[in-house]
Formats: structure tokens, C-alpha cells, sequence
């Protein structure tokens, strides 16, 4: 049957691979850790108590007709109030777009400043910009990056791809790291873009950053940095992304938000009305309410991430341990967001059938069934199969299941040889 070229080259997600994989065995009995999930077990991190009374509440009042194709007015007045308030970020409620999450928002500004053949920047490894890049027809500029940077791109990593680039898709804390660019870092970046925005000619589309921050309040005595703060002129080239799913464990809630240059959300705002986007209205009803009652947010918050916080700790503190025990093991620092990166060094090793392990993909497959333990392997964000470097989250675990789990992984990988 014949199908789109566009259909016939998707490639599905190896994320959701390795998931079905440990569904399956789950079904059967197994008992897995699942450290694969960018999500949030809800019944260890359940919602805030306040955001689900206001759900429930906007349910009751019958607010389950269409919201407004922007999201509701209420919430995008919150909305503003809060990055002036949180980061001294001055967006009017007409500078905001609400979606259902974050993805409509990322894909809406892949298409609104993206032509076939354009150059789209990002770091490998990040989440899902490959497979943007290919929905739009850009020409990907894949920038690899390394545990000496935390996996974060530098100014002097992308400097050779901006000329003619269109986009640069940065984010922070990162998405599969949880590493977080520093001020200078990130400022030396910005200096980048902004010398080259200041030689493109009239008629030239200007460099814009696409700057993902959902889990800029999931920090770990770190402080987050933006790029409109550290440089106001910015702000006519940046696309910022966030929304409640991470901060407030609420990722089947489905509201996000953007905030940019006036003409870039108006025109993701009338793309979007054709895809059907919007984040339900009892549920932009209820964050309206609860993201103004700040002393109701830091309570939820700095009791949420402190036990994110707990668990990556201890995970991040174990990996050390099995490396002073002669493991060929590395993890860097948890600094934000739910995950710990994980260095498993075994590729190249064979199983005790003699099976080889060729690719980080096949590590993924062994630990799942000799030691019930998941993560996800760096090329499922864009890195090389050879990479030896993995995501975990804690999102789907307790600190106990975490716990547990390590025995497991310690006898799996010492019967590689």
C-alpha cells in the first residue's frame, strides 16, 4: 500500500520500543525498575492537591466547551505574572500561546520559521529534535557534545553552523542529562547569536533559539539561566517552551505554554488551531488559579524536587560506589530535571552464551532481562549506537524501588566478560 514519503521515512521512537519491551514482561510478571519513563509515577507524585481541586471544580462549573484558540485569558494573565516574578521576563498575555503540553508548541515553531532545506542547529544528545527536523524538511546540523561539557553544547562547538543557520534548539536543565548550562556558558552562546543576527541582511530570516526550559524549577541548588534575561535583546529571537507537565508532576494534564515575539506566536497560534492543540479549558482553568497562589507552588515544588532530588542522589552516589569497586561505571552530578547520566562501559562484552554486545541498544535489551533494570541508551536521543552512555529517570520509581534495583545491576554486569 502506498503511503506518503513522509509516512514511509518516520522512524519510530526506540524510546517507546524499550517501554513496550518492559510492558510486555511486566504482563508476564517480571519485576522491572523502570527508569526509562520521562514520566511520573502518579501515585508516588501525585498532582498538587490544589490543581486537582481546581480541576475538579472547573469540571463541576461545566467549563468543557472550546477554550480560546490562545488559551484561556485568565491563564495567560497567570502566566505572564509568574515569568515576571520568576525569572524578570516581561511578556504581555498576547506574547503566550497554551497548548495541550509542550510538543504542539516545539513543533509549531519547527514549522513557523522552518523552510525545506533550512538549517536547524541542536546538540546530540536532546529529545526528539531529530525527528522535528525531519517533519519540516530542514537540513539537521547535528552538534555532538561531551561528558567534559556536561553534554552541553559550547559557544565554540556551534560556531562553524550558524552561518545561513534558521534555528537553535537549546535546552536546559537537558533532556536526557539533567545537566544545566552555566551563566557563562550560556552567555558566551548568546554573544554568538547575537554577532550573528547583527551581519544577516534585511532579507535574511534571522537566527532564532528555541529555548526548552519545563524544568527550570526542577533544579538542584542550581541556578537557571535564560537567554532574554542575560540578554534583553534576545527577546525578538527567542522561543521559549515550558508548561506544568514536570514541574508540577502533572504530565496527563496536558497544559503548556510558550512565550516569544509577537508575529512567531500568532502565526504557531493559527497553525495550531488546525491541528486541534489546545490544552483542555477545565485544566487551563484550574493552573490559572493555582499558579497564582505562589506560596501554594514553592511548597509543592520544593517538596516534589527535593525527593526527585533524594533519588537521583542516591542513585548518582551508588554508581560512584560500584565504580570504586571496579565496574566500568560513571555518572555525572544530578544537577535539574528527573534524570541521572549514566556511563555503563560494557559494549564490546559478551554475555556468558557468548553473545556479543554490539550497541548500546543491546546493553538496554541484556539489563532488562538478566537484571529487571531500564534505561535509555543515548542514540535513542541521536547519539552513535556505540556510545556508551545512558538515561535514567526517576520519575516511575521510589527511592526504596531504586534501592532494590542496584544488586540486580551489579550481578548482570559483572557476568560480562
Amino acid at each position: 500500500m502506498k503511503l506518503s514519503k513522509l509516512a514511509e521515512n518516520l522512524i519510530g521512537s526506540e524510546i517507546v520500543k524499550i517501554g513496550n519491551e518492559v510492558n510486555d514482561l511486566k504482563a508476564k510478571g517480571a519485576d522491572i525498575a523502570n527508569l526509562t519513563i520521562g514520566d511520573l509515577n502518579s501515585n508516588i507524585y501525585p498532582i498538587p492537591a490544589r490543581l486537582k481541586e481546581e480541576i475538579n471544580k472547573a469540571y463541576q462549573n461545566n467549563l468543557t466547551n472550546y477554550p480560546p484558540a490562545n488559551g484561556l485569558l485568565s491563564l495567560r494573565k497567570a502566566v505572564s505574572k509568574d515569568l515576571k516574578t520568576r525569572w524578570d521576563l516581561d511578556y504581555s498575555p498576547d506574547e503566550i500561546l497554551i497548548t495541550g503540553g509542550s510538543r504542539p508548541l516545539i513543533y509549531g515553531t519547527y514549522e513557523i520559521i522552518v523552510d525545506k532545506d533550512d538549517k536547524v542547529i541542536y546538540p546530540i544528545p536532546s529529545w526528539n529534535n531529530n525527528h522535528y527536523a525531519y517533519l519540516t524538511n530542514a537540513q539537521k546540523i547535528e552538534v555532538e557534545t561531551s561528558q567534559s561539557n556536561n553534554f552541553l553544547p559550547t559557544a565554540e562547538d556551534l560556531r562553524p553552523h550558524l552561518k545561513g543557520a534558521v534555528l537553535l534548539a537549546l535546552c536546559s536543565p537537558l533532556n536526557p542529562t539533567g545537566t544545566m548550562f552555566s551563566k557563562e556558558q550560556l552567555s558566551e552562546i548568546c554573544e554568538l547569536i547575537i554577532q550573528e543576527n547583527k551581519s544577516r541582511g534585511e532579507n535574511e530570516k534571522p537566527l532564532y533559539i528555541m529555548y526548552d526550559q519545563i524544568y527550570a524549577m526542577l533544579t538542584f541548588g542550581e541556578e537557571h539561566f535564560n537567554p532574554v534575561s542575560l540578554f534583553p535583546e534576545l527577546k525578538e529571537y527567542t522561543i521559549f517552551i515550558d508548561g506544568t507537565s514536570k514541574c508540577f508532576a502533572a504530565t496527563g494534564v496536558r497544559v503548556g505554554w510558550s512565550c516569544g515575539p509577537k508575529l512567531i506566536i500568532d502565526k504557531m497560534k493559527s497553525l495550531l488551531t488546525h491541528v486541534g492543540a489546545w490544552a483542555p479549558k477545565p485544566e487551563q482553568e484550574a493552573v490559572s488559579v493555582f499558579l497564582g497562589e505562589t506560596e501554594n507552588v514553592e511548597a509543592f515544588v520544593d517538596d516534589f524536587k527535593g525527593k526527585i532530588s533524594d533519588s537521583l542522589t542516591f542513585l548518582h552516589s551508588a554508581v560512584q560506589d560500584m565504580k570504586s569497586n571496579g565496574f566500568a561505571v560513571e555518572s555525572i552530578k544530578p544537577m535539574g530535571a528527573m534524570y541521572l547520566t549514566i556511563q555503563l562501559d560494557y559494549i564490546g562484552k559478551t554475555k556468558s552464551n557468548g553473545e556479543l554486545i554490539a550497541s548500546s541498544s543491546d546493553l538496554v535489551f541484556y539489563l532488562i532481562n538478566e537484571a529487571g533494570v531500564a534505561l535509555v541508551p543515548f542514540s535513542a536521543f541521536g547519539a552513535s549506537p556505540e556510545m556508551p552512555w545512558f538515561r535514567a529517570s526517576a520519575g516511575g520509581l521510589s527511592l526504596d524501588e531504586i534501592k532494590a534495583m542496584l544488586p540486580r545491576l551489579q550481578s548482570a554486569l559483572a557476568q560480562l566478560r
